[in-house]
């Protein structure tokens, strides 16, 4: 099953504690995942279960987490290099990219969630 969703991204407690180490299982933990309400959650599996999640910019896996204040349809990714490879890197000239407001996709996967390193070494 594809999930369609607008896809937000924004900073968390959690994602800024850990920033000075961003190789460490803690910011793993605290960046790569993704959000849903339990009913959108429940369509795609079970909380820590791998999701894919895609849009016109790119596409990584992360853990599916659920966050009841989510409206149905609104996946969440705090900021980081997971969140980086699915939004806008446009920045129409302001300098920041799109973090908010992006159409994606979510489904349910086997993949692994890559470690920052093996992501960031996609891009090179």
């Amino acid at each position: 099953m594809t999930l369609k969703v607008t896809l937000i991204t924004g900073r968390t407690i959690n994602q800024g504690a850990n920033l000075e180490n961003k190789t460490s299982s803690d910011y793993l933990e605290a960046t790569a995942y993704c959000e849903l309400n339990s009913k959108d959650a429940g369509l795609l599996g079970k909380p820590g279960s791998n999701v894919k999640v895609k849009s016109r910019h790119g596409e990584v896996v992360v853990k599916l987490k659920e966050n009841n204040g989510n409206p149905d349809g609104i996946a969440f990714l705090p900021m980081g290099p997971w969140a980086n490879a699915v939004i806008d890197p446009d920045t129409r000239g302001c300098g920041m990219p799109g973090f908010k407001g992006v159409p994606a996709e979510v489904e349910a996967t086997n993949d692994k969630v890559l470690l920052m390193k093996e992501l960031i070494a996609r891009y090179k």
